[in-house]
C-alpha cells in the first residue's frame, strides 16, 4: 500500500509574523480560514520551505525573518515531524541573519534530490488561477515547479543553465568576449538545455496519460503541449547529441542580437511555452473563464500527484492557497472528494469557513487571526 506523505506536528519559531507555532495537523485536509493579512499563507509557505525550492513565494531568508518596528528576530526555523515515503522523518529548515536558509532531513544536511524523494509536495498559489491568459514564463515556471517535485535533477539543472546563460550574457553585452569562451558555456547550456527538455517532455507525457485515464470529474480535462525548439527537436526524433548540437548552432546565430537586445532571445528551452486547450469546449485555455482556467489548473495539480503516487510510492502533501477561490459549490464539492480519493494530506486556506461546507469526515479546521491560530 502506497504512503501518504504528511505532518504531524508543525512548530514556526520567529518565522514572519510568528514569534511561536506549534500546530498538530489532522491526517487529510487541513483548512485554514480568516480574513485576508491574517497570516494564513505563511503557514502553507512555512511548509513549502521543507521541499526543494524557493518556497512558495520564492522569498529571500531575510524576507521571513519576523520583525517589527522596535525588533527584528536573530533567526527563524521551521521544524515537523512526519511520515515520508520511507517512514517516520523529522524535517527542519531555517536560517540566521545573514546565512543562507538550511535545510534538514532527520538531523542531518538534506539534498535536493533526498527531499523530493522522502517528501513530495506539490503548491499552487492563487496567481496561477490564470495561468493560461497569464505571461508565458509563468506557465513555464508551473510546469518546471512540478516536474521539479518528482525530478530533483530538473530542478539542478535549470540552476545551472540559468547561470550559464546570465554569464553568456553579461559576455556579450561587455562587447569583447572570447569566442572560444562562449562557445565552452554555449556548449555547457546546451547540454544542461536538453536534459531540462528531456525530462519535460517524459513528465508531460505521463501527465497527459494520467489526464486521459482519469475518470471525469468537475474538474475539466486539458489537451496539454510543449511549444519550443529543443523539445521540437527530441519529439521529432533527434539524438541527444544532436539536439546539443542544434541548439548550440542556435545560440552562435544569435550572439549578435542577444548582445543587441540585452537578453538571450535564441530559443533554448528558457523560451518554451506550456499551452492547454479546454478538451470538452475544444478552445483555448486561456480564452476560458478564470473558474475554468483555476480548474484546468486544479485538475493537472491532482493529475500530477497521482503521477508521483505511480512513480514514488507516495501520495505528495499538497498546499492550496486560497483553494476556494473562483470555484462554484459544485466543483468546491468536487475539490473535497477528490482529495479524499488521493488520500491526501492537504492544507488550504480560505477567508470564510463556510467555503469548505463540502470538506468532512476528518477535515481539521483553524481559525486565523492576527498570526495567531486557533483550532476550530
Amino acid at each position: 500500500m502506497d504512503r501518504a506523505t504528511r505532518l504531524l506536528r508543525l512548530r514556526l519559531t520567529d518565522f514572519r509574523g510568528y514569534a511561536a507555532l506549534d500546530v498538530d495537523p489532522g491526517p487529510a485536509a487541513n483548512v485554514f480560514f480568516g480574513p485576508n493579512g491574517a497570516g494564513k499563507t505563511n503557514i502553507l509557505e512555512a511548509i513549502s520551505f521543507l521541499a526543494p525550492g524557493k518556497g512558495l513565494r520564492g522569498a529571500e531568508t531575510e524576507d521571513v525573518m519576523r520583525h517589527d518596528a522596535d525588533s527584528r528576530a536573530a533567526a527563524w526555523a521551521v521544524y515537523a515531524e512526519g511520515e515520508g515515503a520511507d517512514g517516520p522523518l523529522t524535517l527542519a529548515a531555517g536560517a540566521r541573519e545573514g546565512q543562507r536558509r538550511e535545510t534538514r532531513l532527520d538531523g542531518s544536511p538534506a539534498t535536493r534530490a533526498a527531499l523530493a524523494r522522502s517528501f513530495p509536495m506539490i503548491a499552487l498559489q492563487p496567481e496561477e488561477d490564470r495561468l493560461f491568459a497569464g505571461p508565458r514564463s509563468e506557465r513555464l515556471k508551473f510546469l518546471d515547479k512540478l516536474i521539479a517535485a518528482s525530478h530533483p535533477g530538473h530542478g539542478e539543472a535549470l540552476l545551472a543553465y540559468d547561470k550559464l546563460r546570465s554569464r553568456r550574457q553579461r559576455l556579450l553585452d561587455e562587447g569583447r568576449a572570447d569566442p572560444a569562451w562562449l562557445d565552452a558555456l554555449e556548449g555547457d547550456m546546451a547540454g544542461h538545455g536538453v536534459a531540462i527538455a528531456a525530462s519535460r517532455l517524459d513528465a508531460l507525457a505521463r501527465l497527459q496519460a494520467e489526464i486521459d485515464a482519469a475518470p471525469e470529474s468537475a474538474f475539466p480535462k486539458a489537451e496539454l503541449a510543449l511549444e519550443g525548439e529543443t523539445e521540437g527537436d527530441l519529439a521529432r526524433g533527434l539524438l541527444a547529441g544532436e539536439a546539443e548540437d542544434a541548439l548550440k548552432d542556435r545560440l552562435f546565430d544569435g550572439r549578435r542580437r542577444d548582445g543587441a537586445s540585452g537578453r538571450t532571445l535564441s530559443k533554448g528551452p528558457h523560451r518554451t511555452d506550456l499551452t492547454a486547450r479546454h478538451r470538452a469546449k475544444d478552445r483555448p485555455a486561456g480564452e476560458c473563464s478564470t473558474g475554468e482556467q483555476k480548474a484546468l489548473v486544479v485538475r493537472l495539480a491532482l493529475s500530477h500527484a497521482a503521477v508521483l503516487e505511480r512513480t514514488l510510492g507516495s501520495v505528495p502533501l499538497l498546499l492550496l492557497d486560497e483553494a476556494c477561490a473562483h470555484l462554484d459549490a459544485d466543483r468546491r464539492a468536487g475539490l473535497a472528494g477528490a482529495l479524499s480519493d488521493l488520500g491526501a494530506q492537504s492544507y488550504l486556506t480560505g477567508v470564510e469557513r463556510g467555503l469548505f461546507d463540502a470538506f468532512g469526515g476528518e477535515t481539521r479546521f483553524f481559525s486565523v487571526a492576527s498570526a495567531t491560530v486557533k483550532a476550530a
